[in-house]
């Protein structure tokens, strides 16, 4: 049985593939590893073509037309035949003590007829250019190295919330909850890191440093460039999340999920105006933003109160246009510099 289904969805990665896939195969027979080239305009599909013809027993090369990271995830995910996915970015790797601890765990908890809807382990900012590192672990918010509930997770504060680096859902779990990733779009992660929580049950924390981040390259996602001209992809993931549950919905839920759900949105709403006001006075920034709030508005009152009252720095909304991109671009670039993210 295939424990682990690993995607890799891959656009033009030819460069730096393969040390994603060689992490992965020190997995051997119990993991699968899905390359999913999304239509690549260089070598990517004939390496991953090469990689399956050298392993057919664990690799498999999925090749579809250009559709971005979600439509990778999405099929990834239709394609999956082990009991639990997870996600693997082109241009990154997992470190290979972690990944044998993770199998090691989920094997045994798979003996005992106990394995969790959700594992969380750690990730690594992996810094290029001058080869620093930050870990985020989950140590002050979960219990470690047991089954758990919600009921016993603790408040997330500021810009801690979980990413599709830290979360490894069963197969089945994320085909029950319909989760759909939006194709041509970034920062889709923050989306299926949100959307599956409420049908986990029980979780299980492996205090390891899994996946390694990499950050270095000018064209990734997280640079302040493509923040900037990307709002409105930002803004459809904000839309998706918030539209996903409502507050009533959310308010039923036990204590620890509740509340980390709404820390989310709040979190992720401000990461959203950083993307819209941060790019000047351009009239359709303004519209789009203003679009959205009367959308939660229309929707959702009571999800509209709580996040401009309790979920974001009420004094945000009082800064004139310029200056809230100003202190939004400035609380990113502190973020960066102390989590090693640019």
């Amino acid at each position: 049985m295939k424990l682990i289904s690993f995607a890799i969805p891959s656009y033009n990665s030819q460069d730096y593939l393969h040390h994603a896939v060689e992490t992965l195969l020190t997995g051997g027979e119990e993991v699968e590893i899905l390359i999913i080239n999304d239509g690549s305009k260089d070598n990517t599909g004939a390496a991953a073509d090469d990689f399956a013809q050298r392993y057919p027993t664990i690799i498999r090369a999925i090749h579809q037309p250009n559709g971005g990271h979600g439509a990778g995830v999405n099929h990834g995910l239709k394609e999956a035949t082990g009991l639990y996915y997870k996600v693997i970015d082109s241009d990154d790797w997992v470190d290979e003590k972690a990944l044998k601890a993770l199998l090691d765990t989920v094997r045994g908890h798979v003996s005992k007829g106990i394995e969790a809807d959700l594992y969380f382990t750690n990730f690594i900012y992996d810094h290029a250019q001058d080869q620093t590192q930050f870990v985020r672990e989950w140590r002050s918010h979960f219990p470690v190295g047991r089954l758990f509930t919600w009921s016993e997770v603790k408040p997330f504060y500021g810009a801690q919330v979980l990413l599709m680096h830290s979360v490894m859902y069963k197969t089945q779990l994320l085909r029950d909850c319909g989760v759909e990733l939006p194709e041509h779009t970034f920062y889709v992660d923050n989306l299926f890191a949100y959307y599956p929580l409420p049908y986990a049950k029980k979780l299980y924390y492996l205090d390891v440093d899994l996946y390694h981040y990499f950050i270095g390259r000018g064209d990734q996602s997280v640079t302040e460039k493509n923040i900037i001209t990307r709002y409105d992809q930002q803004i459809r993931v904000m839309r998706r999340m918030l539209d996903a549950y409502s507050y009533d919905q959310i308010m039923t839920y036990e204590s620890g999920l509740r509340n980390y759900m709404l820390h989310c949105l709040g979190a992720i709403m401000m990461n959203t105006i950083m993307f819209c006001c941060s790019g000047g006075d351009a009239p359709e920034r303004k519209q789009a933003y203003e679009e959205l709030w009367d959308h939660i508005k229309e929707n959702d009152p009571k999800l509209y109160k709580y996040l401009r009252t309790k979920g974001l720095p009420i004094f945000v909304y009082w800064m004139p246009w310029k200056l809230r991109g100003s202190f939004c671009l400035f609380g990113y670039r502190v973020l960066c510099k102390m989590i090693k993210l640019g």
